[in-house]
């Protein structure tokens, strides 16, 4: 029993450390200071935290604080979106769409524009109901994209309800 309450109490110290250490980071994104925010979350990152990995796409993919990098940007989008990370499989679907880090493919932008459309995420139900009204790796299907489009706009998301 005490080396139960042992290793509970050691977690609890990791996952606090590992909190502790994201909050840093985010209060250094917010300030502005992208390199202290690089230094606290690629370590969690590369231990697999979804939401530093999030970060760190957002950081590569606008050059905030090191040199611009689609590619890298991708990386830790799709580490995150593997995760179930919605805003992270969004914006992967954004580099599909337009070709950014990765070549521009149709289909692999609406898997992910699903993923994150199937957690409830609006700007991804939009992005699908655009790609369903303007034909881009689908057939045009103007039911489906106002399928889509009132989905999002259900949310109250105004760019869909425009």
């Amino acid at each position: 029993m005490k080396r139960l309450a042992l290793a509970v109490a050691i977690l609890i110290a990791l996952i606090e450390s590992a909190w502790s250490d994201y909050l840093v980071g985010l209060r250094a994104y917010v300030r502005g200071d992208y390199a202290g925010a690089l230094l606290e979350w690629r370590p969690l990152a590369e231990q697999g935290n979804a939401q530093a990995q999030f970060y760190l796409g957002d950081i590569y993919e606008w050059g905030l604080g090191v040199p611009q990098d689609y590619t890298e940007a991708v990386k830790w989008y799709r580490k995150a979106a593997d995760q179930g990370h919605a805003d992270a499989q969004s914006l992967l679907g954004d580099m599909y769409y337009e070709g950014r880090g990765v070549p521009q493919y149709y289909a692999a932008a609406m898997k992910w524009y699903r993923k994150a459309a199937e957690q409830g995420f609006a700007s991804a139900k939009t992005k699908l109901g655009g790609m369903y009204y303007e034909s881009r790796g689908v057939p045009r299907d103007y039911a489906e994209a106002v399928k889509w489009y009132r989905k999002a706009a259900e949310q109250g998301y105004a760019p869909a309800q425009h």
